[in-house]
């Protein structure tokens, strides 16, 4: 299951803060896809080192949207497109 998480209209620290708690709850086997107000330059170590896996996509608006979900096989994160 893919959850949205919108967190372009907050001000740093709180769409990284926001970002982390959610993925802290995510289900195992689901996905977040998380909106955010600029490119978070300091989420992906964080992601990396949780063995996360993300995904950019292409927005028109000045939004940055991620997908980011925990890979099937632990250990198998190879470095995202």
């Amino acid at each position: 299951m893919q959850h949205l998480l919108d967190v372009s209209e907050l001000s740093p620290p709180e769409p990284l803060e926001r970002v982390l708690d959610a993925l802290a709850d995510l289900p195992e086997g689901d996905s977040l896809r998380v909106r955010l107000p600029m490119e978070p330059v300091l989420l992906y170590p964080m992601l990396r080192s949780m063995g996360m896996i993300w995904e950019r996509q292409a927005r028109r608006d000045t939004v940055v949207e991620l997908l980011i979900w925990e890979p099937a096989i632990p250990g198998d994160v190879s470095d995202p497109v």
